[in-house]
């Protein structure tokens, strides 16, 4: 095989590599040569996000009622009525 042969190869093996290496991190040549990085997955991953922000606020919000005015007062007034129960029984 002659050099110019071996060049050849090496040249269209690095030109593959450097393709792979662009599609991998979204990079894409429009028409007129001009390499722009896709957007989309960019702006699927934030609202992925979001959602996932809106369902932590869910969550926390489910673990704190216990703590919040409504159920502490629920709790004293469920605890009073129990105690004028067993005061009726007594």
């Amino acid at each position: 095989m002659s050099s110019w042969a071996i060049v050849a190869v090496v040249a269209i093996a690095v030109w593959g590599i450097v393709q792979a290496i662009k599609a991998r991190h979204g990079i894409t040549t429009d028409k007129d040569g001009n390499q722009h990085r896709v957007v989309e997955e960019d702006q699927e991953t934030r609202k992925e996000i979001e959602a996932l922000r809106e369902r932590i606020q869910v969550l926390e919000r489910i673990a704190t009622d216990g703590n919040s005015l409504d159920a502490t007062e629920t709790k004293r007034i469920a605890t009073e009525i129990e105690a004028l129960r067993d005061k009726q029984d007594s």
